[in-house]
């Protein structure tokens, strides 16, 4: 079920619940389980009537980027070239022909089709995790 406790939104399963009965919490250890103890915190909060702190998964700089990307893959699935792409993401910048091909707003639109299309691809699923350095 989803259970919205002061604003913030959890899925939880309260079968077999009794009234006033003990509520547990179980964790799996694996490569999540960080994540899944920030979660439990939050929750934890919220039902202790304390302030819930921030879901720090999504930061403001991984949302835009998010958004970028899809920018990027939607204007190169309906045709148009990285260059046309980067002139609409970056109007302030001037993209003439000659300095395309060193230009860093290249390589950015470039990076951003290419995380883009991972993302698309099912890579979605790694905004719901906290950024960690790969080992």
């Amino acid at each position: 079920m989803r259970l919205c406790i002061r604003g913030e939104r959890f899925d939880a399963d309260l079968s077999g619940l009794a009234a006033g009965g003990s509520v547990g919490a179980l964790v799996l250890l694996d490569a999540l389980t960080d994540d899944r103890v920030c979660a439990l915190s939050r929750f934890w909060a919220a039902l202790a009537g304390r302030t819930v702190p921030a879901d720090g998964r999504l930061t403001a700089q991984r949302r835009k980027r998010a958004r970028d990307m899809l920018r990027v893959i939607d204007g190169r699935a309906a045709g148009s070239t990285y260059r046309t792409v980067g002139e609409g993401m970056f109007p302030h910048h001037d993209l003439d022909a000659a300095s395309w091909v060193g230009s860093a707003i290249r390589e950015t639109t470039i990076r951003l089709a290419r995380d883009g299309l991972q993302l698309v691809r099912g890579g979605y699923r790694s905004l719901l995790r906290h950024p960690r350095r790969a080992r």
